[in-house]
């Protein structure tokens, strides 16, 4: 079962156990989901549909840091769990033990030496990670490595 076929599964789910809150974060996933079809006139694959849980995800973690800056915690905790449904449809995260081995194996296999270098690394990372880790940490980690 493809991705979109089982997030559209959930949102039938919800609608039959009238839950509006899951429901509401489900139907907002599929339309940006179908907006990026629309856009790009393609179907989306897997991959591609992460992506778009990927910005959703982002989108609610920043919103939920600017909600409680401003003191708001009740939309802080809509979007918290609009964030929280998003993420069940997000491959296992890897460890800090994995993304290291990972990092290792990219800086190895594309003969990085120093930090001019970081894109070829990320780009290989990219591929490799997607979904699977915190982008923004694993360029840390790989600033770090290519620097020392």
């Amino acid at each position: 079962m493809t991705l979109k076929a089982r997030i559209t599964d959930d949102m039938k789910q919800a609608m039959r156990a009238k839950d509006a809150a899951r429901l509401s974060a489900i139907r907002l996933l599929l339309a940006a989901i179908k907006q990026k079809e629309v856009d790009e006139r393609i179907e989306l694959d897997d991959a591609q549909v992460l992506a778009v849980v990927e910005r959703l995800l982002k989108q609610r973690r920043e919103s939920i840091a600017q909600y409680e800056q401003a003191g708001r915690a009740e939309l802080a905790a809509a979007e918290r769990f609009e964030a929280d449904v998003l993420v069940g449809y997000m491959p296992a995260q890897l460890s800090d033990a994995e993304v290291d081995e990972a990092v290792g194996a990219a800086v190895a296999e594309t003969g990085a030496a120093g930090p001019k270098d970081m894109g070829r690394v990320m780009g290989v990372l990219k591929a490799r990670l997607a979904g699977r880790a915190d982008m923004a940490a694993v360029s840390a980690r790989v600033k770090s490595r290519l620097a020392g």
